[in-house]
């Protein structure tokens, strides 16, 4: 089975990645659009040369491999939304089980406001994880999978029970804890990146402080979108 993962940032998706990697029929690819998202759209993130260098930069190429031969008896394929600009191929969806990551959008902006990053709307992924949301939907006539992961973070073995039944997978224990560190199947830029998963063990715990204040012109735009998908929450 080949399981996409589709996310914004801010989003719990490394640690969810994390989690299947502990189960003994998982690889990952973490990112894969990453290089070619780079390489067509100039932007300079932290380690750039070094993800080029690493990854595959052109898109179809990305796709083709995507529809190719699996690993592993699960691949998890762990997308970013911001990735797949105009004219990434999204064909390759149709070959996978398409899972929808979603987070309060006052969380994810709080988030980068407290390393004093302010988002442009579009980093925050709400309005192209709805569009992908949508071609899902209407790809098979159903809504697709959609995880709160706040929600995890609250019950994680109910609700990685609850997602396993969903896609048709046997639960495993080993998806609640892991050894703190790298993984073979991160991303070049890890050490970069995922600080506080390579520090954890397990999912972190809820996150019950009031929902923070944010700026409207982020936050107005992304709302009604997760409020949407999360009427499709497990």
């Amino acid at each position: 089975m080949k399981l996409a993962v589709w996310s914004g940032p801010r989003n719990l998706s490394t640690a969810m990645m994390r989690s299947f990697l502990g189960r003994d029929d998982c690889r990952a690819w973490d990112e894969p659009f990453y290089a070619a998202y780079l390489a067509r759209t100039g932007v300079a993130h932290p380690m750039r040369e070094h993800v080029l260098s690493a990854g595959i930069t052109n898109g179809d190429e990305v796709a083709a491999r995507l529809e190719g031969h699996s690993p592993a008896a699960l691949w998890y394929l762990k997308h970013m939304v911001a990735h797949m600009i105009e004219d990434m191929p999204l064909g390759h969806m149709r070959d996978c089980t398409n899972i929808f990551l979603i987070r309060e959008p006052a969380r994810v902006i709080a988030s980068f406001l407290a390393k004093r990053q302010t988002p442009e709307p579009w980093e925050l992924g709400f309005s192209r994880l709805g569009e992908l949301f949508d071609w899902e939907a209407d790809r098979l006539g159903t809504a697709p999978v959609v995880v709160e992961t706040g929600r995890v973070r609250a019950d994680p073995e109910g609700q990685l029970r609850n997602l396993c039944t969903a896609v048709g997978i046997d639960f495993q224990p080993a998806m609640l804890s892991w050894p703190a560190g790298h993984h073979p199947d991160y991303g070049i830029w890890a050490d970069h990146w995922y600080g506080s998963v390579l520090n954890s063990t397990d999912f972190a715990p809820p996150d019950r402080a009031e929902l923070p204040e944010v700026p409207a012109h982020l936050l107005d735009p992304a709302q009604p979108i997760y409020d949407r998908l999360l009427q499709h929450a497990l």
